[in-house]
């Protein structure tokens, strides 16, 4: 069994069958519940949920969880998302202040703040992004905040308003290789995520940027490799790497299971280009332990005395 980057190890399974590595257990723990009431007592939308995400037993357990403003219903319709798409309905100028209550209610120190795509609005829900931050900051002001955004349809403007308002870290997902843009992310342009990343950087230096990748659509071991060197072009810090599982049979089917060992790899690979933080594994989404990779990255770049 190979180890070399150059011929990474290939462990082709049936889409239908999923390997021993991708099973978690059914959520269902007290904390699970509790989490779950609150974001239904105040209105809210989790991306644990509408994603079906697989680690959301083990973060609502924790009791963290990745806000979802904007809405449930996405302008786009990404074959690969579990997102409901369609007509969104209108702009809920209350929900900023409703998330930093349930942040605070939750005593949390870190938050993640992501959104369906709002194409139909102005500003693609920009201002709706810092005035969720600046609540937050008022209820509580040390904890800190990442932003999940979406590419505002490549809107300089929207984007320096999420920026204005101070997050500790801004992410914005790649999500594939770009032959297979037109595919997975007809709404997307691989050109324009590369712009926003790097437009983020050279406007706000101090707040590091973050990227996330899913493997298994039938890209290419060279493809990723390009990937990876791209984004750190552009100057991004801190990535994620995990396994694209299908949430359902009308969804992109699984091209091929990438093996624990081949994600080490794709890390060492990622950490060899200059990351300051990389976590890629079968589960790894963007922001599962998203508050430890923050912890990571800090360490990076600022290691502890002895």
């Amino acid at each position: 069994m190979t180890t070399s980057v150059d011929r990474p190890i290939v462990f082709i399974r049936p889409r239908d069958q999923k390997p021993s590595w991708l099973k978690v257990k059914a959520p269902g723990s007290p904390e699970y519940i509790r989490l779950k009431r609150l974001m239904g007592e105040l209105h809210l939308n989790t991306v644990c949920e509408e994603a079906h995400c697989p680690n959301i037993g083990e973060c609502w357990q924790h009791g963290t969880a990745t806000f979802m403003i904007l809405g449930d219903v996405c302008t786009r319709n990404c074959p690969y998302c579990a997102v409901a798409h369609g007509r969104p309905a209108g702009l809920d100028t209350a929900e900023p202040a409703r998330v930093a209550e349930a942040a605070e209610r939750m005593r949390l120190r870190y938050v993640v703040i992501t959104s369906v795509d709002r194409d139909d609005l102005a500003d693609g829900g920009a201002s709706i992004f810092s005035g969720t931050i600046a609540e937050i900051r008022k209820r509580l002001p040390s904890c800190r905040v990442e932003v999940l955004i979406p590419d505002f349809q490549g809107k300089e403007a929207a984007l320096h308003a999420v920026l204005d308002a101070g997050p500790d870290i801004l992410n914005h997902n790649t999500e594939t290789v770009p032959r297979l843009y037109r595919m997975a992310r007809p709404g997307g342009r691989y050109p324009r995520t590369l712009e926003l990343l790097d437009r983020a950087r050279r406007y706000a230096p101090q707040i590091p940027t973050k990227s996330g990748l899913m493997v298994g659509l039938g890209e290419t071991w060279d493809e990723l490799a390009a990937t990876l060197a791209d984004l750190r072009s552009v100057g991004c810090a801190i990535l994620t790497i995990g396994q694209y599982l299908s949430p359902s049979a009308a969804h992109l089917p699984v091209a091929r299971y990438y093996h624990p060992e081949e994600f080490d790899m794709l890390k060492s690979t990622a950490l060899s280009m200059g990351f300051g933080h990389v976590e890629s594994g079968p589960l790894v989404r963007s922001s599962y332990h998203a508050h430890e990779q923050a912890e990571a990255y800090d360490e990076s770049i600022c290691p502890p005395r002895a």
